[in-house]
């Protein structure tokens, strides 16, 4: 007789698997298909709410994570002779003092923002006109289709271009190559640099393909700002968080321009960081319930392993009996127990596995993007191979109280069973 390592190995033990699975067939259907079933949930769900967050994650594809807003608001404190429900604005001074003294600034612009009537020959449009340092790329990376964006020195040198959105241009322009060409925005020409649009849903002002962009000095020059600002958008450098500046730009904020130090409504402080983080989290907790569900069913395909395997053992008593005494050792009867156990789990879950990849690969397909790509709807290798391997522990471990009665079992008792 073989050993019992290597009677895994032989084609004989393997057909008296097959034998022993197929005398009830609909009992090791049902047990596989739980099986079965319990792997693709656990696989679905996992796969499934990582390509649902990428989905999500997508709307802000070229916007900073890391991303904080201050816009001035009505005081709601009276204070140093501003009364209560008085309005005041922000000043191009204001981001330099913020620049220079806040403590985790990494990229910062201002923004202001006009209606405009945009004009090109004999077509016109109401547009946006968005006036924006060149640091703004940092924060929302505008998708460049032609020409340029705005740099430093068309804001230093107070130039008239402009970049125009992709909607706006077709709409002027029809299908000509608007860079070079002069437009007319509330009477006064740019000329057109560049051609721009966004990936994501996510923007500043409004989305940049229904969009003028300038450059802010241009801009406050052009619409008579004067030195004032709409509202300034900036970055944290990696490590730290938008609200780490908080503090210093109330007070710094506070003193110019005499707020109450208190009054926390008069100056509008927004973390985009915060939303983001809340995301993960939302996704942390769905894919914690995704493995809570898909352990459940895990679970009940391991009990039905279990309550197969104690009915096999159940019915072939006699069988047994007949085996030790014509010499079989007690492992050998175990060896068999757990070898039926353990291709009950690996065949039906990994039919399961591959069932899921399945329904996540067109999942993947449905939701792709020409520019942003795939969601994410996947089951990663390692994460596939650990679920099965998972199952095999488990299904194991339902095989090993059957196998050890079944070894258990003495000869004269099982020749007499019936």
């Amino acid at each position: 007789m073989n050993k019992p390592i290597l009677s895994l190995f032989d084609p004989d033990n393997w057909r008296e698997i097959g034998h022993a699975l197929a005398r009830n067939k609909t009992r090791t259907f049902l047990t596989a298909f739980g099986i079965f079933w319990g792997t693709a949930m656990l696989a679905m769900l996992m796969g499934g709410a990582s390509g649902l967050k990428g989905v999500l994650y997508r709307n802000f594809s070229g916007f900073a994570t890391n991303c904080g807003a201050i816009e001035p608001g009505q005081r709601t404190i009276s204070y140093m002779g501003f009364n209560k429900g008085s309005w005041w604005e922000l000043t191009m001074e204001d981001a330099e003092v913020i620049r220079a003294a806040a403590p985790a600034i990494d990229a910062l612009t201002t923004v202001d923002i006009n209606g405009v009537t945009a004009a090109y020959g004999m077509q016109s449009t109401s547009a946006r006109a968005m006036g924006v340092e060149s640091s703004y790329s940092r924060i929302q990376n505008p998708v460049i289709e032609n020409g340029r964006f705005i740099n430093q020195s068309d804001d230093e040198k107070t130039r008239k271009v402009a970049v125009i959105g992709r909607n706006v241009a077709k709409t002027l322009f029809d299908s000509k190559n608007p860079v070079g060409e002069r437009v007319s925005l509330n009477g006064v020409y740019f000329t057109i640099i560049g051609v721009a649009s966004q990936t994501g849903e996510a923007s500043i002002g409004g989305r940049i393909d229904d969009n003028f962009i300038l450059p802010a000095s241009t801009h406050r020059q052009v619409f008579n700002r004067g030195n004032k600002i709409g509202f300034i958008v900036f970055t944290a450098p990696s490590g730290h968080r938008p609200s780490d500046n908080e503090t210093s730009i109330r007070r710094i904020l506070s003193r110019r321009h005499s707020i109450h130090p208190d009054d926390e409504n008069a100056v509008g402080m927004m973390d985009i960081s915060e939303m983001f983080e809340m995301v993960d989290n939302i996704f942390m907790g769905v894919s914690l319930l995704a493995l809570f569900v898909g352990l459940g069913s895990l679970m009940a395909g391991v009990v039905g392993v279990g309550n197969i395997m104690w009915i096999i053992v159940k019915e072939r008593t006699h069988e047994f009996g007949v085996r030790r005494a014509i010499g079989a050792k007690p492992l050998d009867i175990t060896m068999q127990e757990l070898s039926e156990s353990i291709v009950l789990t690996l065949v039906a879950g990994a039919a399961g596995v591959c069932f899921a990849a399945l329904i996540l690969g067109i999942a993947d397909k449905l939701t792709y993007d020409p520019v942003l790509g795939n969601a994410g709807f996947e089951i990663p290798f390692g994460m596939a191979v650990g679920i099965i391997l998972t199952f095999f522990v488990l299904g194991s471990a339902a095989g090993t109280l059957p196998a050890i009665k079944a070894m258990r079992i003495k000869p004269i008792e099982a020749l007499q069973d019936k």
